[in-house]
């Protein structure tokens, strides 16, 4: 994608959170594509991905222009008026199916209708924001059962969807690892998405973490992978 043709269009799902904005504004500086949608709840058209009417309108509308080359889905939720849990003996169904909606079904929703608009006849790339910890075969520590569970089966809708897409498409789970706001205090940015390039992209059913690791998207095994989450309270 050095020199994609002129008409091609960037999506951008979860355009207003801490990545998405970041990947955003990196896309739009690029200069390579004539539309960049910037979709979130609060865009137009609005997307949410608890509604799966919002997704295909959104979808509809995106349709009546240029054809995307580029999805970026950076959505996801960590703790949003509940604690990960650090036990089983905190698990809620509330909790749990929370967690599977927004960072599992949501994904899958906007996949069933913008993998449709990719084009046939060039390299397409459709890419979702994953997590380390959503690695089976990684998980040393436990805890965290919903968010794992839910980034876990994220892993499993991007391996399946990647079995049905043509080769020039991808449809990859990147991994953008520990990530705070350049405003934060003591801001590790680990993940620095202005630097992100479609040609580090890893084949289609693979992720890469953001030390440039690259696993299987569900039982993957590496040994110091989760070493950097002993002391971290959150596992992203």
């Amino acid at each position: 994608m050095t020199n994609p043709e002129a008409g091609e269009a960037a999506v951008i799902v979860g355009a207003t959170g801490g990545i998405g904005a970041a990947l955003a504004d990196a896309v739009e500086g690029w200069g390579r594509f004539a539309v960049v949608h910037r979709l979130s709840r609060s865009s137009s058209p609005a997307i949410d991905l608890e509604n799966e009417a919002s997704i295909a309108e959104a979808a509809a509308r995106i349709g009546r222009g240029p054809a995307p080359t580029l999805i970026l889905v950076a959505t996801g939720v960590l703790h949003h008026g509940q604690e990960p849990e650090r036990s089983y003996r905190a698990l809620t169904a509330e909790h749990m199916l929370r967690d599977y909606r927004i960072n599992t079904v949501g994904p899958a929703l906007v996949a069933k209708y913008l993998l449709p608009l990719l084009p046939r006849d060039r390299r397409a790339v459709f890419a979702v924001l994953s997590a380390r910890v959503g690695s089976i075969g990684d998980n040393r520590l436990g805890g965290w059962h919903s968010y794992r569970a839910s980034k876990a089966a994220l892993n499993m809708v991007l391996r399946n969807l990647a079995t049905g897409l043509i080769p020039r498409q991808s449809s990859p789970a990147s991994i953008p690892g520990l990530w705070r706001p350049p405003s934060a205090p003591r801001s590790r940015r680990a993940c620095r998405p202005g630097s992100f390039s479609v040609r580090r992209i890893p084949p289609s059913g693979f992720w890469r973490c953001w030390t440039a690791c690259r696993r299987p998207t569900a039982a993957g095994s590496s040994r110091g992978m989760e070493r950097g989450y002993r002391n971290r309270r959150n596992p992203r």
